[in-house]
């Protein structure tokens, strides 16, 4: 039941949006091993000229960027797990808008299970009810 939070620095486009999307659907299913019927995303777009790294805009450093986070219920993936979804979505990230500067960032969030979740209940609420 992950929460994906996305900002680009790119114009905002419905093409881009479902490509990102349909990115990080298929790396979280695959990687994480999440299920994509309770996966969201939020995307945002920021203009390159209101992105700043080290003081000079996005535009001055001709490059791309990327904030990119992602809320787990804690001990549900291994280290190598969420490394290989970082190094994965940020070459996916590569390919959608071009060249990324060094510092665009990926976090994964591991959060407590009596802390998160959807609908109402919490994961650790889930995590002890029978299967239906």
């Amino acid at each position: 039941m992950p929460i994906l939070t996305v900002k680009l620095s790119a114009s905002p486009s419905p093409q881009l949006t479902q490509a990102v999307a349909d990115m990080l659907i298929e790396a979280t299913e695959r990687i994480l091993k999440k299920k994509r019927s309770v996966t969201a995303i939020v995307i945002d777009y920021v203009a390159p000229g209101n992105w700043l790294i080290a003081g000079n805009s996005l535009v001055e450093h001709a490059m791309n960027s990327v904030y990119f986070d992602i809320k787990i219920t804690d001990e549900t993936n291994t280290k190598d797990e969420k490394a290989q979804y970082i190094t994965e979505t940020f070459a996916g990230f590569a390919r959608l808008i071009g060249p990324l500067h060094e510092n665009s960032y990926i976090y994964v969030q591991d959060v407590r299970a009596a802390a998160y979740g959807y609908g109402g209940r919490t994961q650790e609420y889930r995590y002890h009810q029978p299967p239906a």
